[in-house]
């Protein structure tokens, strides 16, 4: 974890302006079973995507947001959030058929200068600390995701066969994925591959470094109703 104590030390005080924030909430959250998608659903009287857009605002109300959606829902969504008077303006816009092209939609409204944090919809959790410090460090260096080290042990599948692996040698990787927006543009200008798993493969494929910063274990991506159930005792701590 010798990446992490490093980069503690680094203190960026003002942010480049402007900082947009782009929300990929644009899936149909079809694991969940649900009749409406995840980002909708409720925890404690707030839909989550509005819990992750509050946890942005508590770090920094002149944040501009992006968020991308399921074309079908964008209405849905800009009435809800005049009724339930979400405090940010927002720019909607469609998502794709994959999330390169949902972010790809997104840029589209985004200035080429100053810093761009793309997160998760369904990443309600994520802390002040993490959002700060990926930011921070991207300022500082170009681009920087927020990861964990892996706890459990690993093996490595191939058919039928399997072997262990070095845990140590491996991250979980979470959002918010932050760049330098000259730099993001650019990467999304690219064309699209099947390696592109998020937005840092993507500026990856550049030959750019990528920088790693600590997350928190709460970040969860809520994907299944049990991840649902942990977010609703997590959101009430």
């Amino acid at each position: 974890m010798a990446y992490l104590s490093a980069l503690s030390v680094l203190v960026v005080k003002n942010l480049p302006s402007p900082t947009t924030i782009i929300i990929v909430a644009g899936g149909s959250g079809k694991r969940m079973a649900s009749a409406q998608p995840k980002q909708f659903l409720p925890i404690h009287g707030k839909a989550i995507l509005h819990h992750t857009i509050e946890a942005f605002h508590k770090v920094d109300p002149t944040f501009r947001y992006v968020v991308v959606l399921p074309e079908e829902y964008i209405d849905y969504w800009k009435n809800h959030a005049a009724m339930k008077k979400i405090p940010v303006e927002q720019t909607l816009v469609a998502g794709g058929a994959e999330r390169f092209f949902s972010v790809k939609n997104a840029l589209k409204e985004v200035p080429k200068s100053g810093l761009v944090a793309i997160h998760d919809g369904v990443r309600p959790l994520v802390s002040k600390h993490t959002i700060r410090y990926a930011l921070e460090t991207a300022a500082e260096k170009g681009n920087a995701i927020p990861v964990l080290p892996v706890v459990d042990s690993v093996r490595e599948v191939f058919g039928e066969s399997t072997r262990p692996v070095d845990r140590s040698h491996y991250r979980l990787v979470q959002t918010p994925q932050c760049f330098d927006a000259e730099l993001i543009h650019r990467a999304y200008a690219q064309d699209y591959y099947p390696s592109f798993t998020d937005d840092a493969s993507v500026v990856e494929k550049l030959g750019v470094h990528i920088n790693l910063v600590e997350g928190n274990r709460e970040n969860i991506k809520i994907t299944t109703s049990f991840d649902l159930k942990l977010a609703e005792v997590l959101l009430n701590i």
